[in-house]
């Protein structure tokens, strides 16, 4: 199982043409290969958030859309998930909470390897990201 991050459903619907072929070919890849994907609801939070942020809610839907037809599953967030990403930021400090929260949801589903151009996870030990 693969967790998908926000960012890659996020340059797939983007502007940014290298960025675009690059999540695509991850996504492709992975189904590809017949990997089950997975997310969490920070993913789709940090979605909201964003496109919020920057006044861009057009973006929303497709975002969304793109995440959920390739996912088998949303993880919710439970408060085993919380206390685990609390150890985290103070163990790790390069992770930023959502980063974190994603690892502690990943962690508590014994879920290694994580889809996403964030570098931050390459140095948390047991994930494994695959480089968009």
């Amino acid at each position: 199982m693969i967790l998908v991050d926000a960012n890659v459903p996020m340059y797939l619907i983007g502007d940014d043409e290298g960025r675009r072929r690059d999540a695509r070919r991850a996504l492709e890849d992975a189904v590809a290969e017949s990997e089950a994907l997975c997310t969490d609801a920070e993913v789709l939070q940090e979605i909201l958030h964003r496109y919020t942020s920057i006044d861009r809610r057009d973006k929303i839907e497709p975002a969304f859309d793109a995440l959920l037809a390739v996912t088998d599953v949303v993880y919710t967030i439970e408060l085993a998930d919380i206390e685990r990403a609390r150890r985290l930021v103070l163990t790790t400090p390069r992770l930023s909470a959502r980063d974190a929260l994603h690892v502690a949801v990943m962690q508590g589903r014994d879920i290694g390897w994580i889809m996403s151009f964030d570098h931050v996870f390459d140095s948390v030990p047991g994930i494994v990201r695959l480089a968009c």
